[in-house]
């Protein structure tokens, strides 16, 4: 209570201005990269957050500790900062919300296994539709897309789903199934098509920890625990590296629908389908349930509603969880 009495005291002496450079040196810890993401000069910035601490009789920042690190009473100021920032940012939003105004900055992030299919699909129809927006987009981990839709340094994500995350809006755009890429000579070649009980999780190449789609296929099979008898550990957020390796005969792998639209005839042939009804991945548009931008929401929604209609249309799925299994 007497911190918030404080700052309620000291509210007229500072700016929004400042307090966004304050929270902008917490995020880097250093005035200098601070600065550089702030668009401003590091003497500015430095001079501003000067006068908030001379103004406020406090110390934020201990700047003899090398990265820069908050002080006691500077944590408190910065989560209160972070509200007060994010408050004043929905102000715009609001009016623009009551305007019908489809416009401005918007940040979108995406995660690796979508971004290189669905951008493309839908970008340029975007920005030729909604000229005024400034779409800025981030390739992020599911985590990551997570605390910065709680940060509020994003407006939205395409990420696969359900996270099962109260916080969290989930509006499904597709549902993409998963098939198998299985090399000549494997025991599953002669296949026409492929079920999960047929899967074995060591025999399959995967993508390095941290990719949603890494946890959806080990929750796919039946055995979780991976025992390494390849002779190699593999590391790769790259299906093409997985679809290189496969091909050489060192494992089958498992890739979403839409990465396979681009293969080469001789790799299509690889390619297995799972019986009915398919293994698939549901892929929403995502953000926080206080988000203000539902003009821009509900466009980026219709828009690549458009798109996908017409290159994936399965509904008859099974949705497999993107969560690790705990």
């Amino acid at each position: 209570m007497v911190f918030y009495n404080f700052i309620k005291n000291y509210y007229t002496k500072m700016t929004i201005t400042q307090l966004k450079y304050v929270l902008s040196v917490a995020e880097y810890q250093n005035f200098t990269v601070a600065a550089e993401h702030s668009f401003v000069t590091q003497p500015t910035l430095s001079m501003q957050i000067q006068k908030l601490e001379d103004a406020l009789n406090v110390q934020i920042f201990n700047r003899s500790k090398k990265p820069i690190e908050l002080t006691e009473i500077g944590k408190k100021i910065v989560e209160q900062a972070k509200i007060i920032v994010n408050e004043s940012n929905r102000i715009s939003d609001i009016v623009d919300q009551q305007k019908g105004f489809i416009g401005g900055e918007f940040k979108l992030g995406i995660i690796p296994t979508v971004m290189p299919t669905l951008l493309p699909m839908f970008l340029n129809n975007f920005t030729k539709k909604y000229p005024k927006v400034k779409l800025i987009i981030e390739e992020l981990t599911t985590d990551e897309i997570i605390r910065k839709l709680t940060d509020g340094h994003i407006d939205a994500g395409l990420a696969a789903t359900p996270l099962e995350n109260e916080s969290i809006i989930e509006k499904p755009l597709y549902y993409e199934p998963f098939v198998g890429l299985i090399p000549k000579n494997h025991r599953l070649s002669n296949q026409k098509n492929i079920t999960t009980e047929a899967l074995e999780i060591e025999d399959i190449l995967l993508l390095e920890d941290g990719h949603c789609f890494k946890d959806s296929v080990i929750n796919l099979c039946s055995t979780h625990k991976i025992d390494n008898k390849k002779g190699f550990q593999l590391a790769s957020g790259s299906f093409d590296t997985l679809i290189k390796l496969s091909k050489e005969g060192l494992g089958m792998t498992l890739l979403p629908y839409l990465h396979t639209l681009d293969l080469n005839e001789e790799d299509k042939s690889n390619l297995r389908d799972f019986t009915n009804p398919p293994p698939a991945r549901e892929v929403s548009l995502i953000y926080h349930k206080s988000q203000l931008k539902m003009q821009l929401i509900e466009a980026l929604k219709n828009t690549i509603d458009g798109i996908v209609r017409g290159a994936i249309s399965f509904s008859d799925v099974k949705i497999i969880s993107p969560l690790p299994k705990k």
